[in-house]
């Protein structure tokens, strides 16, 4: 299998109160200047590249915090590395030890030098990219599905098929918390400040808990079907959820209101990343096309479209401070054949 690198752009609420959606989803009619400069930047750096990785499916993918290292999970129990190199990818390394598949991962928030891993195989690790070598393996109860990692550096958050999300000291590799969760428990974060816990559920709710504290704050029934995916904005303003009802919906860190949707997609939305600015979203599901619209509108870049493969998760490099220094790479892609 192949990871794939697109190229990308650089960098009236309804009412209301907390936890509610707009009743419309407010789109800002004609392109702004920030639009149409991206548009045209995008009709100039439209191609789109593979790189060889893997030898079955990717399941996962994530750019290191300076964007330096692009690394991905796979079916084939193993996660690679790559280094980024003016317009193109060189593979610097493929790490083995798992005993199933690499479902998620993700990089260390301010280390770009660390990652973690989480498999089927009841297990995380944590990779050092500077030894190549595995530096803790942390075993669970049960087969990992979702992993990340706090702003803070400080905890490793881990979920499973059974519902329940263990919180990992990153320091002693300890567990610190475990919850059990009655509903299906999909993607997990922090928000930007580190004291909520988000979680993405099969009901079409966010559940909101404190953190450290594990209390429950709040739940917003954001969609009416699976709420599968989750995001925030670098900047702290908007997270942004992705459901099978093939929506995305953009909301107020602050008022927990939804103040945007996106609805160009036609099949459920598995993933979500942020331009490093905050200016742009990224959504993606088994539409032969990436969705990247500018936030505060809504409006649509130029897509990125592809023919033989279903998008599962994508990831926008950090590094890319405007698309004129770095042209391509901008977007990786974790791609299914089509079957």
């Amino acid at each position: 299998m192949a990871v794939a690198a697109a190229a990308m752009g650089p960098s009236a609420l309804g009412q209301s109160g907390p936890g509610s959606m707009a009743p419309w989803c407010s789109v800002t009619s004609g392109p702004t200047r920030y639009v149409l400069g991206m548009q045209e930047l995008f009709r100039g750096h439209s191609k789109t590249r593979e790189f060889p990785a893997h030898s079955a499916k990717v399941h996962s993918v994530a750019w290191s915090c300076d964007g330096r290292r692009l690394a991905s999970g796979s079916f084939d129990k193993t996660a690679s590395v790559f280094l980024l190199e003016k317009d193109r990818l060189v593979k610097e390394n493929n790490y083995r030890g798992h005993g199933d598949s690499v479902d998620q991962l993700c990089w260390h928030p301010s280390n770009p030098d660390l990652f973690v891993t989480a498999s089927g195989d009841k297990t995380i690790r944590i990779w050092d990219v500077r030894t190549t070598k595995c530096i803790a393996t942390v075993n669970t109860k049960g087969e990992n599905i979702n992993i990340c990692w706090s702003p803070d550096g400080q905890t490793i958050a881990v979920g499973n098929k059974d519902d329940v999300v263990t919180f990992i000291d990153a320091k002693t590799h300890r567990s610190k918390a475990e919850e059990q969760f009655k509903f299906e428990v999909n993607e997990i974060s922090w928000n930007n400040d580190n004291n909520m816990f988000f979680l993405t559920n099969g009901n079409g709710c966010i559940n909101i808990l404190s953190y450290p504290e594990l209390k429950p704050v709040q739940s917003i029934n954001a969609h009416p079907s699976n709420c599968i995916c989750i995001k925030f904005d670098p900047m702290g303003k908007y997270f942004a959820t992705g459901s099978a009802d093939a929506l995305v919906s953009l909301w107020d860190v602050d008022e927990l209101v939804c103040v945007r949707c996106f609805s160009r997609l036609d099949w459920p939305v598995r993933t979500l990343s942020f331009s490093h600015d905050g200016k742009m979203l990224a959504s993606a599901s088994e539409d032969h096309f990436i969705d990247i619209a500018e936030v505060e509108t809504a409006t649509c870049v130029p897509r990125c479209s592809w023919t033989c493969c279903h998008l599962v998760f994508l990831s926008v490099c950090p590094r890319c401070l405007l698309l004129e220094e770095w042209p391509c790479l901008l977007c990786s892609l974790g791609l299914l054949p089509v079957l």
